[in-house]
């Protein structure tokens, strides 16, 4: 046991004090998990101790902490044997811990297995899901919860002392803030949830039948007419994966915090539904007509409903994974449209799964290989991405060999909106700052 807690627990067990298991669990449950303690040899890193807490009525053989990427990586190598966590002898305390970087930051589960230890260890894909439908937040963890897609259980999640700050994701409740709205559209047979900004107005032409256009909040899809923005365009950020940053995630309430305080353009965001995961799969590896239907259909529309802007200096397109090749595809393909690119963990491997082969990295030679676009990127990777982390510095290193303005950034962390809302947030701040606001690319 490395946890200085659980030695001492357990020197309290073997000396028979009493009480001494209670009375660890009340102070767990006041400070909440997982338990934070300094590493005696690095400064850097932190000793965390995930804890389970037995269920005498349903008891479990074994206790699986799955820790976001992390625990992925040995799930990919065949081996979930570090995951397994310990039972305290003369406890009901489960227990296991990692060695971290003091600025990691990860969602995390657990699954309560009952059955064959070799069973709960099973690797392939079936076992896997049916673990991840099972698995359960921790209970005493007391920061809120991440909401998962599918109807999944939600995640808790990890921040130690150093990880990078999400101000924006969890709004103070000190002052009260300008609220947006969001509203549900179907544009060409997809979902798109708009969100709009506070105060957002139009001007139609000639609402009110009197001779002189008017103004009024944005109504029902076609009430409004031939509009524009009665303050401007409108910034636009096209979001993908629209079904999780709206309905599971309500990134809206973290776009309204960015805009009360200043730190984004007045901006409407488009937050495009991916219509399942088959669908998912062929819109976003670089499908030119996908692409074209956010740059002809989605953003022209946009526009005539709700007064986004047509600028593609003032237009975001984002995403994550697949997304996140997608948008920098877009940005590639369609630059008269699309003037920033925002990609999270992009899938810059693409199509081949092989880094080593010749077909894999497509986008990436493309950049190398034709004249620069008018575009600006921000550009993150996790550290614990191991699949995706050379692939995304390589792209790097291509765009700003080839004169692109790039932000781009690594942080501790893994494949995880745990990290990806904190990271939204801060690369369309730097993509659509208020106007006047200096840029600059690092």
């Amino acid at each position: 046991m490395e946890s200085p807690s659980l030695r001492a627990l357990a020197e309290d067990v073997r000396a028979g004090r009493p009480g001494a298991v209670r009375e660890f669990w009340e102070r767990t449950a006041a400070a909440g998990t997982p338990l934070v303690e300094p590493d005696p040899t690095d400064p850097a890193y932190r000793l965390v101790t995930f804890l389970w807490r037995q269920d005498p009525d349903a008891p479990a053989d074994d206790v699986l902490a799955l820790l976001h990427t992390v625990t992925d990586k040995d799930r990919h190598a065949h081996d979930l044997t570090p995951h397994l966590m310990s039972r305290l002898p003369g406890t009901d305390v489960w227990a296991l811990t990692h060695r971290l970087r003091a600025d990691h930051r990860a969602s995390y589960q657990f699954h309560v297995a009952r059955g064959p230890r070799e069973e709960t260890l099973r690797t392939d894909r079936e076992a896997w899901l049916r673990v991840l439908d099972a698995a359960v937040p921790d209970p005493l963890n007391r920061a809120p919860v991440l909401a998962a897609r599918d109807g999944r259980h939600p995640s808790s999640v990890m921040e130690l002392p150093d990880a990078p700050a999400q101000p924006w994701w969890r709004p103070t409740a000190a002052a009260p803030r300008a609220a947006g709205r969001t509203v549900e559209r179907e544009v060409s047979g997809r979902r798109v949830h708009v969100h709009l900004p506070a105060g957002h107005r139009l001007l139609a032409a000639d609402g009110d039948g009197d001779g002189a256009p008017s103004v009024g909040h944005v109504g029902p899809a076609g009430d409004a007419g031939s509009v524009v923005a009665a303050d401007g365009p409108y910034a636009v950020a096209v979001l993908l994966d629209g079904e999780m940053w709206g309905p599971v995630l309500r990134f809206g309430d973290t776009l309204d915090a960015l805009m009360d305080d200043g730190c984004l353009r007045p901006t409407v965001a488009l937050l495009v539904d991916t219509m399942g995961r088959e669908r998912r799969m062929a819109d976003l590896s670089c499908s030119e007509a996908f692409v074209d239907w956010l740059a002809d259909e989605l953003l022209p529309w946009a526009g005539a409903e709700f007064g986004a802007s047509t600028d593609p200096a003032h237009t975001v397109v984002a995403g994550q994974s697949a997304g996140g090749l997608t948008a920098a595809f877009a940005a590639f393909r369609r630059p008269e449209r699309f003037g920033n690119a925002l990609s999270q963990s992009g899938s810059f491997w693409w199509p081949d799964g092989t880094e080593f082969d010749t077909g894999s990295e497509w986008l990436t030679r493309q950049y190398a290989r034709t004249p620069r676009r008018p575009v600006r990127f921000h550009l993150e990777v996790g550290l614990q991405e191991w699949m995706l982390l050379p692939q995304n510095r390589h792209l790097r290193d291509v765009l700003q060999a080839r004169g692109y303005e790039v932000n781009y950034r690594e942080f501790n962390g893994g494949h995880d909106y745990a990290c990806w809302r904190g990271g939204l947030a801060d690369g369309l701040a730097a993509l659509l700052p208020p106007a006047g606001t200096p840029t600059a690319a690092g």
